[in-house]
């Protein structure tokens, strides 16, 4: 038996390799999705297909009482442009909500992106999905923060006054990190971190310009936002096809909100609920079943259906 090492493409890392004779299926023998970037190694974040599913999960269950569909704006991994001295400097959050904004740009169009001088309107809530080598960057200064840090040292974001004028030329040398742009730059009210792996729900809320973790409830909703009239809970089913803990919207006793196909679905059954209970008042009537399948136009399926019934 020989080994060989190959480097794989696009990452640099090199893994050595068990030869046999005969050879053993690339399936045994090769690096697998977890082992893997989905996409150019040099960037972080290495989106996957949670990344597109919950963030649907987030907008389709998005219910909001002061606001309609029209007046609010949803997205995920898209450009946000945030600040006038840096136009090219963006960030793109795994999902975010903008209140008071019409849905479409300027009433008749898609967005491309997101551009804070044009839209006046920063977002209201941000929700990040951790992901391999993103932690630093999504949760800025409450990263490992109790490594240096005691009670007696305030915690400062880099930023503000405290910070030197040395410090603060070396900070616009480059763009500045999510957590930052989103506590200093956009003042988030509501910035959430998930940890799908560890199903671990972190809440930062601005609190006097700076963002100060909140306690979770310990049962659902998780969070509460009053000012939304809107809670976020870890709902555990399926969603396209898809068995896992998902994070979805619900009402404050719980209630989880439904998607459009699942309001479909539930009015349909509701509608066939209340026809049969019709048929059975007929019935109880002295009139005939066939009479009532012509009356009520029922299917073959609704009379087997109301055969069925107590």
């Amino acid at each position: 038996m020989a080994s060989t090492t190959r480097t794989l493409l696009g990452t640099g890392s090199a893994i050595q390799i068990e030869q046999h004779d005969p050879p053993r299926p690339p399936k045994e023998v090769l690096p697998t999705m977890y082992d893997l970037p989905s996409e150019d190694s040099k960037e972080p974040g290495l989106p996957d297909e949670f990344h597109d599913l919950q963030p649907q999960l987030l907008s389709r269950t998005l219910s909001l009482g002061g606001y309609s569909r029209d007046n609010c704006f949803t997205a995920s991994d898209l450009n946000l442009y945030y600040t006038v001295r840096q136009p090219l400097w963006y960030k793109r959050p795994d999902w975010f909500l903008v209140v008071d904004v019409p849905r479409l740009y300027e009433q008749r169009d898609l967005r491309r992106s997101y551009v804070l001088w044009q839209e006046d309107h920063p977002p209201y809530i941000v929700v990040e999905f951790l992901s391999p080598g993103t932690e630093a960057e999504d949760l800025g200064r409450f990263y490992d923060e109790t490594a240096n840090v005691t009670e007696s040292e305030p915690i400062t974001p880099a930023g503000s006054a405290a910070v030197s004028e040395a410090e603060q030329a070396g900070l616009d040398a480059k763009p500045p990190g999510k957590f930052e742009v989103y506590e200093t730059h956009l003042r988030v009210p509501h910035y959430f971190v998930y940890n799908r792996y560890t199903q671990c729900l972190r809440y930062f809320k601005l609190d006097g310009g700076l963002y100060q973790e909140q306690p979770l409830n310990l049962e659902t909703p998780l969070v509460w936002l009053p000012d939304l009239n809107l809670g976020l809970g870890l709902w555990q089913g399926s969603f396209e096809g898809v068995t896992a803990p998902w994070l979805r919207w619900c009402d404050q006793t719980g209630t989880w909100l439904l998607t459009d196909t699942e309001q479909e679905r539930q009015a349909k059954e509701q509608a066939q609920t209340q026809l049969l209970r019709a048929a059975q008042t007929l019935l109880a009537t002295g009139m005939a079943l066939e009479q009532v399948t012509q009356l009520l136009q029922l299917s073959a399926a609704q009379v087997e259906a109301l055969n069925g019934l107590p």
